[in-house]
């Protein structure tokens, strides 16, 4: 099992569309995967969940995350609550007894299931108050206090914890475009991340950030794994995380123009992307990419261009964008344009098992190094 995550400081990019359909690809084909939303915005969870499952969910958390989830627990009976863990629960929820300092759940969960080989953690709105209390112990962890310990590690370990469960190939961690605290701790303690970026100048800037950013977090790892005993350690990954690429994506699509079929402008900075990642990523982080894999976008043009509308659809469906014409849901309004684009929903299946090919390449290079 590895535990990816796709980020880029800068936002608008079609994050989560790219995680949401290569998570639905990699299922396609043959792989388990669980993907977590750790994205306050929860964004992935209203693409791959419908607005009343999401609020059933949430509505049977509220009194747990407002009021406290061991004042909560105390209230109900031992079958009411046992019904409760029965049923898909949001990360904060999960998450909730460590940021109170309680304990730990009895019992996990089942994931949301998207389809027999894609499973979701539903995000919630409230996940902010968990980066709080990030921020609140992160000078305890040099102490190696265990609460500070387990509250920076908890997200990778419910991953492992669901990965042993469920036999899951990837566990694919959603985050927002922020460089707080909640995102040091998944980024840094994710098996490798790879950055869907835009061709254009503010794409460049977020990935000099995210390479700042990285250094300096692995700067405090490196000293927190100094101080901590080996027993604690056994916590966190083995190797600090590991550059898997980049895509560009969601750019506009001007044919004829260059290889990439991308505006001559967008090409130029297109084209300053690898330079910026090896001038502000460092080598350790990418010791496993040739040069070769380091300049070429994952999948080369796959899933470069943007999808016009079908992405909007694919999320009002809760579907992959390639399912979209052969649900059987489609409502009156939306049967004309999906008839004259049906071919070109169904195609975007094979653009993003191309995408995922090369994706599988370079995680297994991962694995090669272990």
């Amino acid at each position: 099992m590895q535990i990816l995550s796709v980020f880029n400081n800068k936002g608008g990019v079609g994050k989560t569309t790219l995680t949401y359909h290569v998570a639905q690809a990699l299922s396609e084909m043959g792989k388990k995967v669980l993907v977590i939303d750790a994205d306050p915005q929860c964004n992935l969870t209203i693409y791959s969940l419908g607005q009343e499952i999401i609020h059933q969910l949430w509505y049977e958390e509220d009194s747990f995350i407002d009021e406290g989830y061991e004042s909560s627990k105390k209230k109900m009976s031992q079958e009411s609550f046992e019904d409760l863990l029965s049923r898909p629960r949001s990360l904060h929820f999960l998450l909730k007894p460590t940021e109170e300092g309680t304990g730990d759940l009895t019992s996990l969960p089942p994931p949301a299931a998207l389809n027999n080989n894609l499973h979701i953690i539903p995000g919630r709105l409230t996940l902010h108050l968990y980066e709080e209390k990030i921020a609140s112990r992160w000078t305890d962890i040099y102490r190696g206090e265990p609460l500070a310990i387990r509250t920076i590690t908890k997200i990778r370990s419910l991953a492992e914890q669901y990965s042993k469960q469920y036999g899951y190939d990837f566990v694919v961690v959603d985050t927002s475009p922020s460089l707080g605290s909640l995102n040091k701790v998944i980024i840094s303690t994710v098996d490798g991340f790879f950055v869907p970026a835009l061709p254009d100048l503010f794409s460049l800037y977020g990935i000099k950030n995210i390479g700042k950013a990285l250094a300096a977090w692995k700067d405090e790892f490196d000293i927190v794994y100094k101080l901590i005993s080996d027993e604690k350690r056994h916590l966190f990954p083995e190797k600090f995380v590991t550059f898997l690429g980049y895509t560009i994506y969601n750019a506009k699509k001007y044919t004829g123009y260059n290889a990439w079929d991308l505006a001559k402008a967008h090409m130029n900075y297109a084209h300053q992307i690898p330079r910026t990642i090896e001038d502000n990523i460092k080598p350790e982080m990418r010791v496993h990419l040739t040069q070769e894999l380091l300049e070429a976008p994952i999948g080369g043009t796959a899933v470069m261009h943007t999808h016009n509308t079908f992405p909007s659809m694919a999320q009002y469906y809760n579907s992959p964008m390639w399912l979209v014409p052969d649900l059987s849901i489609i409502e009156a309004d939306h049967v004309d344009t999906l008839r004259g684009a049906s071919r070109k929903y169904r195609s975007t299946r094979d653009a993003y098992k191309e995408f995922c090919n090369d994706l599988l390449v370079r995680t297994a290079l991962l694995q090669s190094e272990v």
